[in-house]
This record gives structure tokens, sequence and C-alpha cells, in this order.
């Protein structure tokens, strides 16, 4: 079956309400903000992935029609598409900037997981 959203399909519960899934958005954009600033004197390349990140994150987070969104005119659902987009480049980005094998990479693979992650638990037919 291809239909994300039918519950019974789901290999994972999903747990992540709209208001948690917007906090968790803040929180992600916040890390990659703090991480681009930790290794912008270091790592340009890796700090500019975050900070790219960060900045796609906070501008679909403020977007988006959930709790902690300010302008609401993307749906909740479409979130979940640029959720998905974030988190490939995360996880491709070092390939893409040119650090895959620099230790700096390890911290975008992590964050992608987790990512990904989130986006299975997240109740996406929840009314925001």
């Amino acid at each position: 079956m291809t239909d994300m959203d039918n519950a019974t399909n789901r290999m994972m519960p999903a747990v992540i309400s709209p208001a948690q899934h917007a906090m968790l958005d803040y929180g992600v954009a916040a890390t990659f903000f703090g991480v681009g600033a930790a290794l912008w004197g270091r790592h340009r390349p890796a700090a500019s992935l975050a900070f790219l990140n960060g900045a796609m994150v906070l501008g679909m987070s403020l977007l988006t029609n959930y709790p902690g969104g300010v302008y609401r005119t993307l749906s909740f659902k479409t979130h979940r598409t640029g959720d998905i987009v974030q988190a490939a480049l995360a996880g491709f980005g070092p390939a893409l900037f040119g650090f895959s094998d620099d230790p700096e990479a390890t911290y975008f693979y992590g964050q992608a997981l987790s990512e990904v992650g989130v986006i299975a638990a997240t109740d996406w037919n929840a009314a925001a």
C-alpha cells in the first residue's frame, strides 16, 4: 500500500501532535544555527550547510498552519513534504558540499536520521 495517510498501514504509531512537531521544528532550527555558528571559524562548508538547513526549518515553521506558525500559508500536510526535502538535504548535504568524509558530516547524518523518525512518528492527519 502506498497511502501514507492510511493509519492502518503505518509501521510506527503517530504520536507527535502538530503542537509537539512545531516545538521540535523550532528546536531543530535553533540547533542548526548554533552548529553553524560553532563551525564557522573552522569548517565553512559544514557551517554553511547548517545555516541552510536551519533557514529551511525556520522558514517552513513560520509558514505552516500549526501552533507557532506565524504566516500560516502552508498546511500541516504540505509541511511534511518540506520536512522530507530538508531531511534529505541534511543527509546528502555533506556529499553535496564536499565534506562527506570529515568528522563534521556525522552531525548531519545523525540529524537526518532523527528527522526521519520524527516524520514517521508525526500524526499528519491531526488538525492544526
